[in-house]
């Protein structure tokens, strides 16, 4: 895939104006692709397309036709696998180790799960006394809201598509996405396995590009879009909700975290490095649901700073294709630079560093955007190290002596989105996880994850949620009939 095309109405084609922009690998910093530049004109093709589907093929079909399509689609996936991640590591340069095992069976099983979900869905209804005895029946119903403008992030492009794609098709929609312009091609290559199980044109369209002035903000703007999804910077979704408040549309946001990990004297202290090594540094620090503020009980703080701090040094960059490669690179030159800034910014503010600390040297690739797993302590609280997201493979270590004080350390944040807590007190993982303002608490483990169960953040970290029937009340329009007997 030299050139990533749009895909509109079931077809794949240029941009309009014909401007097309280069496609990095970020393992090599060199370009592997052009990618087609879509504008406004190609987001009305799209929005139309979309538009038409809903009251033709797709709005037509039987329930059980067309979740039984969005199963062929996951099985299809699961069948092209090597092509969805070979394109999925090129774009994003992260190891087999990580985007064979989590990213592509993720994107085929968005589609499975919600599928399922979406045929154990049930109508209610109520019976009525009225005065003439004669007594009515209200029954309520879901129907689609209409098109749903898609607009997902780079640092899980398929995983992160498919979780908004797959509940918005199941529940009837259809959709306009737009790609991070970093990480095109795996949404390019679904438009085929659209076509090739049976979906009709208009259903899925993908539109590249860019936000302010391109793509991404000709579908916030689009008159026939009646609802965003997006996941990505806390700052996008106040321009993409005040864009919204114009039309009145629906929004779901996703949005960024300063994620906290609570680590007591009575954990299983062999298992919570462990664990916060992956929550750490997995996808080089670039998942939304990663730690960089951990707070350790006094006793063990410098035993889990020592054994974090070697875990760290010993994880191994490389050769994204090799299976025993644990580390990528970052996204992009423009995010390497931001998290080198942060680098330098935190031994500014005081910061010692226990590991890292500087960009990486990988053997073979020498263009990539490579940065050393970083663990730093001695910071004060109100650094801006500290206070704001930098979505790379970084984190500090502070000591705390009290559950009250690890509380507020990790309340202290405008974010809100994940934490992880590590005790072997039950009690305490009560009190603790539920003091803590976040959407999603995991108690001696972190990223397990059920797809029934709600999936969001608090603060500024996002609004609504999403994952099981959540997921079908954003996507679906709440109806009430009532019929006089």
């Amino acid at each position: 895939m030299k050139r990533v095309q749009l895909f509109i109405d079931g077809a794949y084609t240029g941009a309009e104006s014909g401007a097309t922009f280069g496609l990095v690998n970020p393992a090599t910093g060199e370009e592997v692709a052009r990618v087609s530049e879509g504008g406004a004109p190609d987001v009305d093709r799209a929005a139309k397309a979309a538009k038409r589907a809903l009251s033709g093929p797709w709005g037509q079909m039987s329930t059980m036709a067309r979740l039984r399509l969005l199963r062929a689609v996951a099985d299809r996936i699961d069948e092209r696998r090597a092509e969805f991640l070979a394109l999925e590591m090129r774009d994003t340069g992260k190891p087999v180790s990580f985007a064979g095992k989590v990213d592509i069976p993720r994107g085929a099983a968005n589609f499975r799960i919600f599928a399922d979900m979406a045929a154990g869905q049930h109508e209610e209804a109520f019976h009525q006394d009225t005065p003439d005895g004669r007594g009515a029946v209200h029954i309520t119903s879901r129907q689609p809201v209409g098109v749903v403008g898609v607009i997902c992030p780079w640092n899980l492009p398929l995983l992160l598509m498919t979780w908004k794609v797959g509940p918005a098709l199941a529940a009837g929609n259809t959709v306009v996405v737009k790609p991070s312009e970093d990480t095109p091609s795996t949404a390019t290559l679904l438009g085929e396995v659209m076509n090739e199980v049976g979906i009709p044109p208009g259903v899925y369209n993908v539109v590249h590009g860019f936000g302010p002035g391109s793509a991404g903000e000709a579908i916030v703007q689009h008159p026939a879009v009646d609802a965003i999804t997006f996941t990505g910077e806390s700052a996008t979704g106040r321009a993409i909700m005040a864009a919204c408040a114009t039309d009145l549309k629906r929004v779901s946001f996703e949005l960024g975290g300063k994620n906290p990990a609570l680590v007591f004297a009575d954990c299983d202290l062999d298992a919570a490095v462990a664990g916060t090594v992956r929550s750490a540094f997995s996808n080089c620090g670039q998942i939304c649901l990663c730690t960089e503020r951990i707070y350790v009980e006094k006793p063990v703080f410098a035993e889990f700073v020592r054994r974090l701090s070697l875990a760290a040094k010993a994880l191994k960059p490389g050769d994204p294709s090799d299976p025993d490669t644990q580390m990528g690179p970052l996204i992009s030159a423009v995010h390497r630079d931001k998290v080198a800034s942060y680098l330098k910014l935190a031994v500014a503010e005081g910061a010692t560093v226990q590991a890292g600390g500087h960009l990486a040297e990988v053997a073979g690739f020498p263009g990539g955007f490579w940065v050393q797993p970083t663990v730093w302590t001695g910071l004060d609280h109100s650094a801006r190290t500290l206070r704001e997201e930098i979505f790379g493979p970084v984190c500090h270590v502070m000591p705390f002596e009290s559950e009250e004080e690890a509380i507020a350390l990790a309340n202290d944040t405008p974010y809100g989105l994940c934490a992880a807590v590590w005790t072997g007190d039950v009690a305490r993982a009560h009190r603790v996880g539920g003091a803590i303002d976040a959407g999603m608490v995991w108690v001696n483990t972190w990223f397990l994850r059920d797809l029934r169960t709600p999936f969001g953040g608090m603060k500024a970290s996002g609004i609504g949620r999403e994952g099981g029937h959540y997921s079908t009340e954003f996507y679906t329009e709440l109806k009430n009939l009532c019929i006089k007997l």
